[in-house]
């Protein structure tokens, strides 16, 4: 069972976590969302994960401050929609709309959040089923539903049953981004797996996907930033 413990003043929580298979111990800084964890072999003491931990501070505390600043979705901040940044104004409409360089909410809107964020749930869930029927028929493999949610350990995934689900926050990179992730899934389709055979299917469905692929590693973390 996982327990956390304080490192450092001001204190950083950082996760233990004992695992029968681990050899050393092992750190990790969450890109997504800043946690700190520790995995241990099963006969590492506490004593040993706090020494280890104490000589790992400044690192530790090097990554903290690189990650990126929470954004709180309301009037007058900035987020990317499709990569392009969009600045929220409130303004004299019913509905959230989109615009060049702008995202219009309703004057005095106290919930704006929660509108954009619907609204860019239902702009995510159209271009990703286009993208998923597009390549579903370039590959010859149909697929089931599609299902969107807030996932920060993953931005896609397929099932046996050839059921689609996506993280909803893609609607925020850069539309190749999305497509990528598209591919990726339905490639899936044909090869349940990561191999060889699997990656050549991406190809076949998107020649230059290595790009956005190297974008969503470097900088996917960065869209979950963004509270609505």
């Amino acid at each position: 069972m996982a327990e956390t413990i304080q490192l450092g003043d001001p204190p950083i929580d950082v996760t233990l976590k004992h695992s029968a298979r681990a050899k050393r111990l092992s750190l990790r800084v969450s890109g997504v969302d800043g946690r700190v964890s520790l995995t241990l072999p099963r006969r590492a003491s506490l004593r040993e994960a706090q020494a280890f931990l104490h000589t790992k501070e400044d690192w530790i505390r090097g990554h903290l401050d690189r990650q990126p600043s929470t954004t709180l979705v309301v009037p007058g901040a900035l987020i990317p929609v499709e990569g392009r940044p969009r600045l929220i104004a409130e303004t004299r409409t019913r509905v959230v709309k989109l615009m060049d360089e702008h995202i219009l909410v309703p004057l005095g809107e106290d919930k704006a959040g929660v509108r954009v964020r619907a609204f860019l749930k239902t702009l995510a869930r159209d271009r990703l089923a286009e993208a998923s029927a597009r390549y579903a028929a370039q590959l010859g493999h149909p697929f089931g539903k599609i299902s969107l949610r807030d996932t920060r350990s993953r931005w896609g995934s397929c099932t046996s049953e050839g059921n689609l689900m996506y993280s909803w926050r893609l609607i925020l990179a850069p539309a190749s981004v999305l497509d990528y992730v598209a591919a990726h899934e339905v490639a899936h389709l044909a090869e349940m797996n990561h191999s060889a055979a699997f990656w050549n299917e991406v190809a076949g469905l998107m020649p230059e996907y290595e790009t956005p692929r190297k974008w969503l590693r470097s900088n996917g973390g960065g869209l979950h930033r963004f509270q609505f």
